[in-house]
């Protein structure tokens, strides 16, 4: 099997600059320098989420973070002090976070609309 890694992806935003710091700042990132209509996001995977705004309606885009256990607190803790919405599951009806497959996990929209995931253990996709 060939080699593939997924290197960027272009997220829609009302404002990108607003978008990228958003999820900076709750995940303990840097945004990177704008390039093109691009406001940069390096993750620590070399995966760049290349912020770009637009003035039509955005379709909902899911994005999921793995992140230590270690940090999960603090992003957590991060989430809790901007005041946001966070829920255990993905339709954002049960309030708090989870305990999937022996990790934590929690769900938020960017202010996009986006509906963002941060989990500490990956899914188990083999059953």
């Amino acid at each position: 099997m060939p080699t593939v890694e997924l290197n960027h992806t272009i997220v829609l935003a009302r404002d990108n600059r607003a978008s990228a710091t958003f999820l900076a700042d709750l995940l303990g990132l840097e945004v990177g320098e704008p390039w093109g209509p691009f406001v940069p996001l390096q993750l620590s995977n070399g995966v760049t989420l290349d912020y770009v705004s637009v003035d039509h309606d955005i379709p909902l885009q899911h994005l999921a973070f793995l992140v230590p256990e270690e940090d999960f607190d603090a992003i957590l803790g991060r989430i809790r002090a901007a005041g946001l919405e966070h829920f255990a599951d993905p339709r954002m009806t049960q309030p708090g976070i989870n305990h999937h497959h022996g990790g934590r996990g929690v769900y938020f929209l960017d202010p996009a609309g986006h509906g963002m995931e941060v989990i500490t253990t990956p899914y188990d996709t083999s059953a």
